[in-house]
């Protein structure tokens, strides 16, 4: 559970197993601390048998009240939660390879206050992009991946994660496959882009792969990194319609768009505590 500093609203999102009685208590115990309820969310999954829950309120005088009122509440349903502030910035680290239209979309977001992250560093396996970071005032950190240090590197970066206290780590198209230890020590905490087409398409130049079999749809997926390559849970998804007359590059520049989409969302909707992993699958309140 996080701290929380001052502030207009507070989000509590949690999870539990599903039964009578969740929203009762919980509502019960922020009006308890005369917290008022502005927005409130809920799901109940009859497959998982999980309860799932957002609510937005105004802060209290006194949060560390409202944590302790909660706390019997948590215990009692055996609930996950979480307690922030409306707004906060969350510490993001940015992970990238060549390919810069994600990276330049979420510096821009950020940097025209449209994104609640504090974009910390961004961390590459190359120097092209290190101006991009330049441009934007964020530090840039060259951590060459080799096909016999990638240990090193991972450990590299995982101290540097730990040094700038990173809450969450986004791979804007970082074109390398982290290992199932490094994935395990950040479950819920990495956000993951990439094209669509998978499994049909993989390896090398997929959109002209796309274009030879004459896709009509071309997406991207924003997921929650695993140690199972491309398969953690789902967070969004975007799609754009192409027709015969649409080239590779017509593909390509397509593809680049719905992939800024989906992940800008997939990383607000987390930094904003609407996100709850529910088994292999996402509950997202939008």
């Amino acid at each position: 559970m996080s701290g929380v500093a001052g502030s207009d609203q507070l989000v509590l999102s949690l999870s539990c197993p599903d039964g009578p009685g969740i929203v009762h208590a919980v509502t019960g115990a922020i009006a308890s601390v005369d917290g008022n309820i502005v927005e409130s969310q809920q799901f109940g999954d009859p497959t998982s048998g999980r309860f799932f829950m957002r609510v937005q309120m105004e802060a209290v005088a006194d949060p560390p009240a409202l944590r302790a009122a909660l706390q019997p509440t948590a215990e009692r349903f055996s609930m996950e939660w979480n307690l922030d502030t409306v707004g906060r910035p969350m510490r993001t680290l940015i992970m990238v390879s060549k390919a810069s239209h994600c990276l330049y979309d979420l510096l821009y977001r950020r940097s025209q206050e449209h994104l609640p992250a504090d974009i910390v560093a961004v961390v590459s396996n190359h120097t092209y992009l290190s101006d991009v970071a330049a441009f934007y005032d964020v530090p840039f950190h060259h951590i060459p991946v080799a096909p016999d240090a990638k240990d090193q590197a991972e450990q590299e970066l995982m101290k540097l994660i730990g040094r700038l206290d990173v809450e969450l780590v986004v791979l804007a198209r970082y074109m390398q496959i982290l290992s199932d230890q490094f994935c395990s020590a950040l479950p819920g905490r990495i956000i993951n882009i990439h094209h669509s087409f998978l499994p049909s398409f993989k390896g090398a130049r997929p959109y002209d792969q796309a274009y030879r079999r004459g896709v009509k749809l071309i997406g991207a997926t924003a997921h929650y990194v695993t140690a199972n390559l491309d398969s953690g849970p789902i967070i969004e998804q975007d799609v754009e319609r192409v027709t015969h007359a649409d080239h590779p590059g017509d593909l390509v520049a397509l593809g680049e768009d719905v992939e800024r989409r989906a992940l800008a969302r997939a990383v607000r909707w987390h930094a904003e505590h609407r996100i709850l992993i529910n088994e292999g699958r996402t509950v997202v309140f939008r």
